[in-house]
């Protein structure tokens, strides 16, 4: 008989979150870091996450996914935070694929991490959404692993750039760093249409796994965020969405878990409350 999943009530203060560093060794991809938060309760299930950081897909670094890796682990999963292959060097679609990896590798090991059957989600804020969201779609149409869920913090899925989220945070003579990262990522300009690259402008979201979107206020990725969550509820997905008043600077500041704590207590409850709500539901089909 498997265990029942068990999460914390809210968050501990100064609580200590294990953080541990490893490699994962990959058969097509070769070896790629990892960094684990929290680790497996005896006689527990945690929500066993796969997560990625931001960084426009051409920076970033795990340290700059702490912030978020803590976060999920202090709402009570176990958390693999991997150092994606960048671009220019590697881009689309080399780092969806070696995340794809990835998660297959935890769906192997996951009664050893997280206990018996421990749902698996994807995390990823900025360009780390974007991969996340794509990884969820990848594991759609390939069958394979199943998915409890998703949550995409401030998601980078538009490579337009051109809501006006995006045209209010960015100064009519400033370089978009939006629009520098997308150049970087896609190899080609038909790469923007493909639903990997750009699952934002997917035409087939049915049968994604549910989906947590948190957003800032001020975000620049603000409205392509919303309106994705817009389009999986639209495609029979559920999908919640909320505006943080109290998130400012996002994403750049979910880098700096200093810059971040106005609003820790606030995504802290909606992704306990997203954990709670899908892990104990049958992970989507695929």
């Amino acid at each position: 008989m498997s265990t029942s999943p068990s999460l914390p009530n809210g968050p501990a203060a100064g609580a200590q979150i294990a953080e541990t560093e490893f490699s994962i060794e990959l058969p097509e991809h070769g070896t790629v870091a990892a960094r684990a938060y929290g680790q497996r309760r005896p006689g527990t299930v945690s929500p066993l996450v796969l997560h990625f950081h931001g960084g426009t897909f051409v920076c970033g670094t795990l340290d700059n996914g702490r912030y978020i890796g803590r976060l999920l682990a202090e709402a009570g999963a176990v958390v693999v935070s991997l150092a994606y292959p960048l671009a220019p060097e590697h881009p689309f679609p080399q780092p969806i694929e070696v995340g794809y990896a990835v998660l297959q590798w935890l769906y192997k090991h996951r009664v050893k991490m997280a206990g018996k059957g421990a749902p698996l989600f994807l995390a990823g804020e900025e360009a780390g959404g974007n991969l996340a969201a794509a990884v969820a779609v990848i594991s759609r149409d390939r069958g394979h692993p199943p998915l409890a869920g998703q949550i995409l913090v401030s998601p980078m899925l538009d490579p337009c750039t051109g809501t006006a989220s995006q045209r209010e945070a960015t100064p009519e003579a400033g370089e978009c760093r939006w629009a520098t990262g997308w150049r970087e990522y896609l190899s080609c300009p038909k790469d923007a249409m493909h639903p990997y690259a750009v699952p934002g402008s997917s035409l087939r979201l049915a049968q994604l796994p549910p989906a947590l979107v948190l957003v800032g206020g001020d975000d620049p990725l603000r409205d392509e965020a919303q309106a994705y969550a817009g389009r999986l509820r639209a495609a029979g997905v559920t999908a919640s969405s909320h505006v943080l008043p109290s998130a400012s600077n996002w994403p750049q500041a979910l880098s700096e878990a200093e810059a971040c704590t106005a609003c820790s207590a606030a995504v802290f409850q909606h992704v306990h409350d997203f954990f709670e709500a899908t892990m104990n539901k049958p992970a989507a089909p695929g």
